[in-house]
């Protein structure tokens, strides 16, 4: 199945984000957000400090992209009117993590093609469904977001608090407005599967060449699931990058301009967001947790798995690891390679690329503090920084 890219929500959310620093003040803004929001399944709404301050404690909040056919254009989707049998899968699965103080962002990619035991959800119906072992795509289609929630929680022991949703043509819109994202290429690539083919080196991608983009994984790297997952967190970087050095959230102009366009894909339902993330208050503090996080401790790795018949199964411990580490608010170091599929490839590091102070020194006890010792992530875990500059590999 044809995924949607983990970058294109990532752009939705951030996109979001800022559009709440104008709704904040605009009723229609904000009741076009509530009237979109959907139920996940928390309970209690989390007290909203008084201002506009960043969100205060550490944050978990999923991030999903949907293959739905609802609303697409067939002249650019036509396999929408050939073979839409109807369902919502959700292709992409990420899982952002938010420290409390010292800030560091976490986002984890769970590949689609792993088994995982499916939590028991109510469909649409209002009948139990799901409990069974399959691929982590199918969780929506059993019971929407809040399924893939509750499912992403089991697997990982988290408490996932916010949570959104996009789909393609959300994507093409959300990166027109950013205007852009620089990726790397160190060949020719081409692929008939969507359509999307660039010569080598660097391209400044938006609209439907940017979902063409994170969309593919055919021709790149293994052309695997995992593959695209890496080039998706290239895509990411690089926009991370871009909306710190553009300085997005201080302009005013931008952030109509993004406002406009979130109110339009939720109209459109293009996007969904959960009733706990659908304030505009709350969104604004957590765009102002991200806003100065240095690059090096923004991280995107993939979900560690190994292959097994049709599909994948998760490498528990070092999956527990991760997860210890990020409740414990350790510093993470990779040292595993960029891509689990061989999509991309480091070549450097981001020109004026923010930096973190320095690891204290030991205390009078003669340790370091455990909050400042870096945990070493299993090599199973592969992923990069947004401090890294990557290029997307052709398949050979």
């Amino acid at each position: 199945m044809q995924a949607l890219a983990v970058a294109g929500v990532a752009v939705a959310v951030a996109i979001v984000s800022a559009a709440g620093v104008v709704g904040f003040h605009v009723w229609d803004a904000a009741a076009t957000i509530g009237n979109n929001a959907v139920e996940i399944g928390n309970e209690g709404d989390p007290a909203l400090p008084p201002g506009l301050g960043e969100i205060e404690g550490g944050v978990n909040l999923l991030l999903a992209g949907t293959d739905s056919c609802e609303g697409q254009d067939l002249r650019m989707f036509p396999r929408c009117g050939i073979d839409d049998d109807g369902g919502e899968r959700n292709d992409v699965t990420m899982l952002v993590h938010i420290s409390d103080e010292p800030r560091r962002v976490t986002v984890v990619s769970f590949p689609r093609d792993t088994y995982v035991p499916i939590a028991e959800c109510q469909n649409a119906d209002g009948n139990t469904v799901g409990g069974g072992t399959e691929k982590i795509n199918a969780s929506y289609m059993y019971g929407g977001l809040g399924c893939t929630v509750r499912t992403v929680e089991e697997l990982t022991g988290e408490d996932i608090q916010f949570a959104a949703a996009i789909r393609w043509t959300g994507v093409i819109n959300l990166s027109d407005a950013v205007g852009g994202v620089d990726v790397c290429l160190q060949g020719d690539i081409s692929d008939r599967h969507t359509g999307l083919a660039l010569s080598a080196g660097t391209h400044t991608l938006q609209g439907i060449e940017a979902l063409q983009f994170l969309r593919i994984r055919h021709g790149i790297g293994d052309g695997t699931d995992l593959g695209r997952i890496s080039n998706q967190q290239q895509f990411m970087s690089s926009l991370v990058r871009k909306l710190q050095g553009d300085a997005v959230f201080g302009d005013a102009g931008k952030l109509l301009n993004f406002a406009n366009v979130a109110m339009t894909q939720l109209r459109d339902k293009q996007l969904v967001l959960d009733k706990q993330l659908a304030n505009p208050t709350r969104m604004v503090q957590i765009a102002m947790a991200l806003k100065d996080v240095p690059f090096e401790d923004i991280l995107f790795v993939q979900y560690p798995t190994a292959y097994e018949g049709d599909g994948l199964v998760p490498i528990s411990d070092a999956a527990d690891a991760l997860f210890a580490a990020l409740r414990e608010n350790r510093p993470l170091q990779l040292t595993g390679e960029a891509s689990g599929g061989f999509g991309v490839e480091v070549t450097g590091e981001a020109p004026g690329a923010t930096t973190s102070e320095p690891t204290p020194g030991a205390t009078e006890g003669g340790e370091a503090p455990p909050s400042d010792t870096a945990v070493e992530l299993p090599s199973s875990i592969p992923g990069q920084t947004a401090n890294q500059v990557t290029c997307t590999v052709p398949q050979k």
